[in-house]
C-alpha cells in the first residue's frame, strides 16, 4: 500500500423531520455560546440571531452536524479522517419516495 494520501469526497443526503424547532435551536444556541466555540463575541452575536431567526430549524442543525458524526456511519474502517466540511442544511417539502427506504445496501 502506498504512504501518498487519497482523498475521497463522501456526499450524502439526509432528509429529517424536526419535532420540535424551539429545542433545535436552543441546542445550537448551546454550541454558539460554549466557551470552546472558535467565535469572537461579534461572530456569535450574529450566528445567535440567525439561528433565532430561521424558523425552519435549518441554521440551527446545520450547527449541530460535525464531520466525525457522519463519519461514524462508515463500519468497519477505522482509517478515516475528515480533512474538510463542506455542509448546506436546507428546509424540504418532506421525504421524496426515494427515500423510502427500510435499510440500505452494501
Amino acid at each position: 500500500m502506498s504512504d501518498e494520501e487519497k482523498f475521497l469526497r463522501l456526499t450524502v443526503e439526509l432528509t429529517v423531520e424536526v419535532l420540535d424547532v424551539a429545542a433545535l435551536q436552543a441546542a445550537a444556541l448551546a454550541e454558539i455560546r460554549h466557551p470552546d466555540a472558535d467565535l469572537d463575541e461579534d461572530e456569535r452575536k450574529e450566528q445567535a440571531e440567525l439561528v433565532s431567526s430561521d424558523e425552519t430549524g435549518a441554521t440551527a442543525l446545520q450547527w449541530l452536524i460535525e464531520p466525525d458524526h457522519v463519519l461514524s456511519l462508515i463500519e468497519h474502517v477505522q482509517e478515516v479522517e475528515p480533512r474538510e466540511a463542506v455542509l448546506g442544511v436546507e428546509p424540504s417539502d418532506g421525504p421524496s419516495d426515494e427515500d423510502d427506504h427500510e435499510g440500505h445496501d452494501h
